[in-house]
């Protein structure tokens, strides 16, 4: 075709027009990611592939246009990176690189040019440049001792400065990040401590601004951070439980997870084994909460759709995927699917690609 046609074209489609959007599940106990594809009106999931990966895969993360998927590789100390095609959504492999530790989360920079990712069990963070094929620099950008238990790593919005929540130490470590250079430093503080009774496990900042939800896994609560756009340090203003009122059975927090939209934030409780929903504060970013859904045993990971309308979670303990439409005015989930993927699922992502 042309490329004067190609441009008249590109004029007369809608934005997004040819875009697709799919669900990877990283089923752990048969070291595999399932693809599936999601009907952009239903939201209603359909097989696409299973694609083999060599060790047990866990968190899963995007480049910001979609084109291609990183995999921690938990048994295997490694980081696979694939190709994500556009049209279909499946994986090739582009390579695998050697971590020399357990990597628990793995999220690429707002650029799309690094990978970060942190290391439960050995107390680290690091950094891995990606190339324009997507592949991972063979030496990490950084590999940092941080603490016990880095259990996520994420930068802001501003793609300024990155943050890494641990549960062992209770803080919250911040650094900043130089796009330019790939490269963390400690910042002023280094870390925010908090509860003892909190243990931060994950971290997702608001889209439109300053403010940061922590799900924390010991006190089955989230809390509110405000971050300083001048420092790049946060600040506690608010914690929420995740349980309803008189519940005293074990539970744990998992995920954390803003809607697109940055109206309403999900919360996943292990033992309790539902999602809990808050409404977002507009002008403060803080929260009220909804109540709590039931979903699938032991919700390890759950994610939402670019659009804001659907969010997929994965029973660690039942082998289902839940599936849920979000009332766009109340936050509601109203669950209209639930199948079989296999034992031990450990991630849901939703990635949106573009011919």
């Amino acid at each position: 075709m042309r490329p004067i046609l190609l441009f008249v074209l590109s004029l007369l489609l809608p934005a997004g027009a040819g875009a697709a959007t799919f669900v990877y599940v990283s089923v752990s106990g048969e070291n595999r990611i399932a693809v599936y594809r999601m009907d952009g009106d239903t939201g209603r999931l359909s097989p696409q592939a299973s694609v083999p990966v060599e060790g047990r895969p866990g968190s899963l993360g995007a480049d910001p246009k979609g084109r291609f998927l990183f995999a921690a590789l938990r048994s295997a100390n490694a980081i696979a990176s694939f190709r994500i095609d556009p049209a279909t959504g499946g994986l090739a492999l582009i390579g695998t690189t050697d971590t020399g530790a357990n990597p628990s989360y793995v999220k690429a920079d707002r650029g799309g040019r690094y990978l970060f990712s942190s290391y439960y069990g050995a107390g680290k963070a690091a950094v891995h440049a990606i190339a324009e094929d997507g592949s991972l620099s063979r030496q990490p950008k950084q590999f940092l001792d941080t603490a016990p238990r880095a259990h996520s790593i994420v930068p802001d919005n501003s793609n300024r400065y990155v943050f890494v929540p641990h549960t062992a130490p209770n803080q919250i470590f911040q650094f900043l990040f130089d796009e330019k250079t790939g490269k963390l430093t400690p910042n002023s503080p280094a870390a925010v401590t908090t509860p003892e009774t909190h243990q931060p496990r994950h971290i997702f900042f608001h889209p439109n601004h300053k403010t940061a939800y922590v799900s924390n896994e010991k006190g089955s609560s989230v809390t509110v951070y405000q971050m300083d756009p001048s420092s790049g340090a946060l600040r506690a203003v608010q914690t929420l439980s995740t349980l309803p009122d008189g519940f005293s059975e074990s539970n744990t927090c998992a995920d954390v997870e803003v809607t697109p939209s940055g109206k309403f934030v999900y919360v996943s409780n292990r033992g309790h084994d539902s999602i809990a929903g808050y409404s977002v504060d507009a002008d403060t970013g803080k929260l009220t909460a909804l109540g709590q859904t039931p979903t699938e045993k032991t919700p390890r990971s759950f994610n939402i759709d670019p659009s804001s309308r659907f969010l997929y979670s994965a029973g660690q303990g039942s082998g289902k995927l839940a599936s849920y439409r979000i009332d766009p005015e109340s936050g509601r989930l109203d669950r209209f699917d639930t199948f079989v993927v296999g034992p031990s699922p450990a991630w849901v992502l939703a990635v949106e690609t573009s011919p």
